[in-house]
């Protein structure tokens, strides 16, 4: 998804509502299926090309579609591209593009019709993507696609060859280059909409998706409408998408509509709060009896890794967190099993393994080991470092946000044990994932939630070309530099049997984890409650939003659901 932190577990909520849309010319409310969802933390842009973190994903994703999407097995498999071709070396991709697929209509276009989708414009959608000024995602095609002596795309990377053919040219074989043309980064956007609407396109969306925007209120709500020329049907023959409308608000307070969910009010939730969690679950995960047949309940492991991450770069004067027996010790006293079982209610599953979460088929429990907990042996290291007891060790600072606070004092309580004093400093989500990635904070808290289901994404995060580093763009937060990994990591894309690709995938999760320039927290799990007239909203590891085919019972059946 880019890179990015997100919030812990942030809330999401729908209102099933025959909802009002707005007024007709006869002054008459307009009424039909309206899905409602909360979005804490605010919405940054509707411009595929920043959609870094979960608001703007789940956004983009009603809007836009890409040459590839994943179906709900997450496998990749064509969308707007009908059908594709890849070389036997691997390097040439082509795809035919589908055929009478339309832009929304819009004011960019002559007479505001939407014009048919073409080859060009991925040609121009991709160029845009590698663009600094532009996207924060240049990460998913420039150390891929064809390159100078300097290592620069070249223009001929990305070619048309006609309205319906597009190629695109690697410059090594890619094992998830499809499942990375699924990704929000790469929907397809017309030159006119972004030329029209310069910076302001981010507010001015135009794409080929099931909804096109109505309104956006910055900090207020977001409405979509349905999108009446979309392309894409069921096998029945029924346009999607059979909703009306979406609306979506922005409340910071996750508890405001978690009461509303008890209520009745709200229909759809993901995510608990950590002021909620004990209203819902008991301390074993599992959900509470008062409210079991209440409404339907999904858990399912979630692509998503928590944890702590130290900036390795400075002097240890300055940074004591660039001598490796401090992270070790940091890391051997933090108690993960406690933190899941009885901060979380079981939610997650301790990090006592490597970076890559549970639910990947490379994760690895026999030999990838991390750091169990041991605070006689987190003394040790502490010591063997020059602070025996903690003496001499200067006062940390854990730079977090809001809704994570507890945990961080979770930890600053840990640690303590070591003698360590640690501060903890909030700020708001977007201010500390900009802290974060400019390396101006030296520890800090942070999630990786997986952009594609392969483990190749989390490990990404340690490949230590500058390039890759957050601060120039890339992903790599920590700075963390290890020749012998950045070669696993370089060869991981030359193997195309699965097994072996795994095998080294392991081989670098192990220097991860004797590095140390994280500390695994937990591998999370999420938790979706809806009503029971809430239909075709199938939870996945990845926590996509795809709301083209969700649906409502009617009412009266939903009413009697409850009963």
């Amino acid at each position: 998804m880019t890179k990015r932190l997100l919030l812990l577990l942030p809330f999401v909520v729908t209102l099933y509502s025959c909802g009002m849309l707005g007024t007709g010319q006869d002054g008459q409310k307009n009424e039909g299926k309206v899905f409602r969802y909360n979005q804490t933390g605010g919405l940054n842009s509707l411009d595929p090309a920043q959609a870094r973190n979960r608001a703007s994903i789940w956004a983009t994703t009603q809007l836009y579609n890409g040459l590839i999407t994943l179906n709900e097995n997450l496998d990749a498999e064509p969308e707007l591209a009908k059908q594709y071709d890849i070389s036997q070396d691997g390097l040439t991709y082509t795809f035919i593009i589908r055929t009478g697929v339309r832009f929304h209509d819009n004011a960019c276009f002559p007479n505001g019709r939407g014009r048919e989708l073409t080859a060009h414009d991925f040609v121009y959608s991709f160029k845009r993507i590698l663009d600094p000024k532009t996207s924060t995602g240049a990460w998913i095609f420039k150390d891929k696609v064809l390159t100078d002596e300097k290592g620069n795309p070249v223009d001929s990377c990305f070619k048309a060859v006609n309205d319906t053919t597009l190629k695109i040219y690697l410059k090594e074989r890619s094992p998830v280059f499809l499942q990375i043309l699924a990704m929000p980064y790469a929907f397809a956007v017309p030159k006119e909409a972004v030329e029209k609407y310069g910076k302001d396109f981010r507010s001015n969306p135009v794409g080929t998706g099931p909804f096109v925007l109505q309104k956006w209120v910055e900090r207020q709500d977001l409405i979509l409408t349905k999108n009446t020329n979309y392309w894409k049907k069921d096998q029945a023959g029924n346009a999607y998408p059979y909703l009306d409308a979406v609306k979506v608000t922005f409340i910071d307070d996750p508890n405001t509509a978690f009461l509303q969910f008890q209520e009745g009010k709200l229909d759809f939730l993901t995510g608990i709060s950590e002021a909620s969690k004990d209203q819902i679950l008991n301390k074993d995960g599992s959900l509470k009896e008062q409210f079991k047949g209440k409404f339907e309940i999904d858990k399912v492991p979630y692509l998503n890794t928590e944890y702590v991450g130290f900036l390795l770069e400075g002097n240890e004067k300055e940074n004591p967190f660039l001598n490796l027996k401090v992270r070790q010790a940091l890391s051997y006293a933090t108690n993960r099993a406690a933190l899941v079982y009885s901060e979380r209610n079981g939610l997650g599953r301790p990090g006592d393994y490597g970076f890559v979460p549970r639910g990947l088929p490379s994760f690895d429990t026999v030999t990838v080991k991390g750091y169990p907990f041991n605070l006689k042996r987190a003394q040790e290291l502490l010591k063997e470092a020059g602070y025996p007891n903690g003496e001499g060790f200067p006062v940390i600072t854990l730079y977090t946000y809001p809704s994570d606070k507890k945990l961080a004092e979770v930890l600053q309580t840990r640690w303590k044990q070591l003698g360590i004093n640690v501060k903890i400093e909030t700020n708001q989500f977007t201010q500390h994932q900009e802290m974060v990635d400019k390396g101006k904070v030296n520890l800090f808290r942070g999630s990786w939630l997986g952009d594609y289901p392969d483990a190749e994404n989390f490990l990404r995060l340690f490949y230590g070309k500058e390039d890759n580093f957050a601060s120039n763009g890339g992903v790599n937060k920590t700075h963390f530099r290890n020749e012998d990994y950045n070669k696993l990591f370089e060869k991981a894309h030359q193997v195309e049997d699965l097994f072996e690709r795994y095998a080294i995938y392991r081989q670098m999760d192990s220097i991860v984890m004797a590095e140390a320039p994280v500390i695994v927290l937990y591998y999370d799990e999420v938790i979706r409650l809806r009503q029971n007239y809430v239909v075709g909203l199938k939870p996945n590891i990845m926590n996509y939003l795809s709301l083209e085919k969700v649906d409502f019972k009617d009412p009266v059946e939903a009413k009697e659901t409850k009963k």
